[in-house]
């Protein structure tokens, strides 16, 4: 196996310019889900379990980071995951396969926490009228948050079918085998 591309988005885009991109998107999101439930739903909406709201946008993040690992059950011997502090309060947790994966499966591990916690957050918004705009707040937020996943899904999309995906400490290299390299060179 050979390197096709290592791709550090962190690196190639910035922290504020990623920072300014998924507030944009959130404001953005938030926007249109919001008059979007509006239009389709004339209940008043209440501001009861603003708690259950606050405990909500805690536990995105760390119910995002597990969606990731479920498409990677197979894998688990091989994830470890380190959790460091930002601020002395704010978690930040690193999941990392020792071992290199396919590229299908790396991208579907990237976008399914998109899909499946955005789908229990909208279905919430539509099952509860009266609560939407919590619903779709943490919509917003989690997607913002799913931004950088989105960003490494569109250079995988772009690499060899057959490639496989291994992490390293600042991003992830793309792997192909050699006799795909071979065939392009001749």
């Amino acid at each position: 196996m050979h390197c096709w591309k290592s791709i550090n988005v962190k690196k190639q885009y910035g922290f504020y310019r990623i920072f300014m991109l998924s507030t944009i998107s959130v404001l953005t999101i938030f926007s249109f889900l919001h008059i979007f439930s509006r239009i389709f739903s004339g209940d008043p909406l209440q501001d009861h379990y603003f708690s259950f709201f606050i405990i909500g946008f805690f536990l995105i993040y760390p119910i995002h980071k597990a969606f990731h690992v479920l498409p990677l059950i197979y894998y688990m011997n091989k994830i470890t995951i380190r959790t460091r502090f930002v601020f002395y309060f704010v978690p930040i947790m690193f999941l990392r396969v020792k071992k290199p994966i396919p590229k299908i499966l790396f991208i579907i591990a990237l976008i399914f926490p998109f899909v499946m916690v955005n789908g229990i957050l909208l279905t919430g918004a539509v099952s509860f009228p009266n609560y939407a705009h919590y619903f779709t707040m943490l919509t917003a937020y989690h997607s913002g948050i799913c931004l950088v996943d989105f960003l490494y899904a569109k250079y995988l999309f772009r690499s060899p079918k057959d490639a496989l995906i291994e992490e390293f400490d600042e991003g992830y290299e793309i792997l192909v085998p050699e006799k795909e390299i071979n065939m392009k060179h001749a």
